[in-house]
């Protein structure tokens, strides 16, 4: 039997570096509960900047693509909406990073499930790779998951 779109494996590198990445999320979402004094503050701002960097680069995921099906096209042309949405993300991790931290939080976390929901289209539609949604699905709901203990404690 071959394998469904929803079947597809994901590469072992991109397993690796994604399950690598949750690292931060995860330990310094810890480290904000149990960190006393100032070391609480400092966690939360590790949380909100990791948190927002790696939102910009799944909306570089899209732009990057967006460029790639343009070399195909005759002219060049590129899908400008695809490029909107893509800057997206990046501009909510900074206005996470400029806000309070708990709403900082709850902006990353909301950005997160929406970039999921982006990332779910885009490989109905063929425009991701059909094993992206079976690695992207746990790793942001552990994203989330880390945020939102970061935010309300454990």
């Amino acid at each position: 039997m071959s394998e469904g779109p929803q079947y597809a494996t994901v590469p072992r590198a991109a397993a690796w570096l994604g399950g690598l990445g949750l690292l931060p999320f995860v330990g310094l979402s810890i480290a904000s509960q149990v960190i006393p004094g100032d070391g609480k503050p400092a966690a939360l701002l590790g949380l909100l900047a990791y948190g927002a960097v790696i939102l910009s680069f799944l909306g570089g995921i899209h732009w990057g693509a967006a460029m790639t099906r343009s070399i195909a096209q005759p002219d060049h042309a590129i899908d400008a909406r695809t490029l909107a949405i893509s800057v997206l993300p990046s501009l909510a991790g900074w206005a996470a990073l400029l806000i309070d931290p708990r709403y900082g939080l709850a902006l990353l976390a909301a950005g997160f499930a929406a970039q999921l929901l982006f990332d779910l289209r885009s490989t109905q539609a063929g425009l991701a790779p059909s094993w992206y949604p079976k690695l992207r699905k746990p790793l942001t709901m552990i994203v989330i998951a880390a945020l939102i203990v970061a935010e309300f404690g454990l």
